[in-house]
């Protein structure tokens, strides 16, 4: 029997999905198979490359932070190869989100990987956590609040069984507050009450939203929480997870030990060491700002919240399109126009190109293109962009959420809008097709012929349509001349067949 290269085994197999994490402490890959609904791990891949560790005094990534992480994110493309985009995701959090030159280092990047890579919002973050960690919980009907203390960031949830109900996320993370307290690795009293009470004060704002009154149960999850409940249950601090009287303990250690390379204790491993003073001091203020006494951990996190949604969205059940149904009830979008421009835009596109992402970003912006008339009837398409652009979207990313506002902006009016950065010949062929199913539509009704056609021309896009229909509706005639007249590069021309 001939045996198969592993990419095209890999390649052949459909069940496979794979998630990547690239947090501000580490990088975390894992492959698995969807069976019977449920996922099984097969491949898991960790690299600490402490990405936030790598910013500057000016907030920019070193070049020395960079090489580290493209070498890191080659070996997990190789990981990934033969996997389709479809069944890959990679999502970048906090350090992805706040470095100043991060629109030079993403596309290297992406280039190592071979696959795009998501910034998601933080309260996008929270959600995809505690969707991995309900899923590695026992199901419950109780409120639980999820703590997920990051490299650059705190998550923050509230939610019953698989719906998370309350979410924040918070600049503290184990990377950045050991940084900012703990650069020299001395422990004192003095910097471990500064870097409590620091952490304290960021969390104030929100502490009566998380506060017991809210949960019946606290769960710990990553490697801070992890890390943490592994000292203190092998060091016999507590019988189980992480308590507040635990902690407090703990806390005298660490004051003992006074360095963080003296620190000598069961279940703190190295690669934790240069970050857990930190960790615990943002713990202890979790703990006292949310008046939490126990927490329990569990191994469920983003990683495995980005799986359960993308397998989520490859069997149709897209948390984006409840995102986009929302918007539409909030903002009293007319849904019967948003439709009918769907409908035609969807048409137009697809006569171009079969490409299921670019369509569907082309449906979710035509879904949303009047969310600005909530605003104002005048200028509507500038506030729809606004709005997309900066509003938090479940399930989108920052790049889904730029795309939706940029198309929203110019569905109508000069296409100089876009200003002068490269625009891929699929998304101006999906421009058009909802520039042109607003135009036929505005009438807010369905408006046009039918065998209408859009195809490709030599240098440019070409409409054809009936020249007898276009006799009978002058307005429309009149607004596709304009719309020829916005079109240069690329190009637009309209044929009118005779009958």
């Amino acid at each position: 029997m001939k045996s198969l290269p592993l990419s095209l085994l890999i390649m052949s197999d459909v069940s496979l999905i794979a998630a990547v994490d690239l947090g501000s402490n580490s990088f975390r890959l894992q492959i698995a198979r969807v069976q019977d609904g449920t996922l099984m791990p097969l491949t898991t891949l960790k690299e600490a490359v402490r990405l936030g560790g790598g910013l500057d005094a000016d907030g920019c990534l070193s070049q020395e932070i960079q090489q580290e992480a493209l070498a890191a994110l080659r070996r997990f493309g190789k990981a990934l190869s033969g996997l389709a985009p479809s069944q890959v995701r990679i999502v970048a959090t906090n350090t992805f989100r706040v470095a100043k030159n991060i629109d030079d280092f993403q596309p290297l990047a992406e280039a190592a990987l071979g696959f795009p890579i998501e910034i998601v919002a933080g309260l996008e973050e929270a959600r995809l956590i505690y969707i991995g960690a309900a899923h590695s919980l026992p199901n419950s009907r109780k409120a639980r609040l999820i703590v997920d203390i990051g490299g650059g960031s705190t998550e923050l949830v509230i939610g019953r069984q698989f719906e998370p109900q309350t979410m924040e996320s918070v600049l503290l993370g184990c990377v950045s507050w050991s940084q900012r307290y703990f650069a020299d690795g001395i422990l004192t009293e003095a910097t471990l009450h500064a870097a409590e009470l620091a952490a304290c004060e960021l969390l104030e704002p929100v502490a009566a939203q998380f506060g017991p009154a809210h949960w019946q149960g606290v769960i710990g999850t990553s490697g801070t929480s992890r890390s943490l409940a592994d000292v203190l249950e092998l060091n016999g601090l507590t019988q189980s997870g992480i308590t507040s009287d635990g902690l407090a303990k703990l806390r005298l250690l660490l004051l003992e030990a006074g360095h963080v390379d003296r620190i000598r204790l069961k279940g703190l491993r190295a690669d934790r060491k240069p970050v857990v003073a930190g960790g615990f001091a943002i713990m202890a203020a979790v703990f006292n700002m949310l008046d939490i006494q126990h927490m329990t951990i569990t191994q469920g996190a983003l990683r495995d919240g980005v799986l359960y949604d993308l397998m989520a969205r490859n069997g149709l059940l897209d948390v984006r399109e409840r995102t986009v149904a929302a918007f539409q009830r909030r903002c009293h979008v007319d849904t019967a126009q948003a439709t009918r421009v769907d409908e035609l835009a969807s048409l137009l596109f697809r006569q171009l190109y079969d490409d299921e992402n670019v369509a569907r970003s082309l449906h979710h912006a035509a879904c949303l293109h009047e969310v600005g008339r909530l605003i104002a009837h005048v200028g509507y398409h500038k506030h729809a962009a606004y709005i997309l652009q900066h509003a938090d979207m479940q399930g989108f990313s920052r790049r889904e959420q730029t795309r939706l506002a940029q198309w929203t902006l110019v569905q109508r009016g000069s296409l100089s809008k876009l200003g002068a950065e490269p625009v891929a010949e699929r998304d101006w062929a999906a421009i058009l097709a909802l520039r042109l199913a607003v135009l036929f539509c505005r009438g807010r009704k369905s408006h046009w012929p039918a065998g209408v056609r859009l195809r490709h021309a030599e240098t440019g896009f070409q409409l054809d349509i009936d020249s007898a229909w276009l006799s009978a509706n002058p307005l429309t005639a009149f607004a596709l001349d304009e719309e020829t007249r916005q079109w240069q590069k690329p190009r637009l021309i309209i044929a009118r067949p005779t009958n």
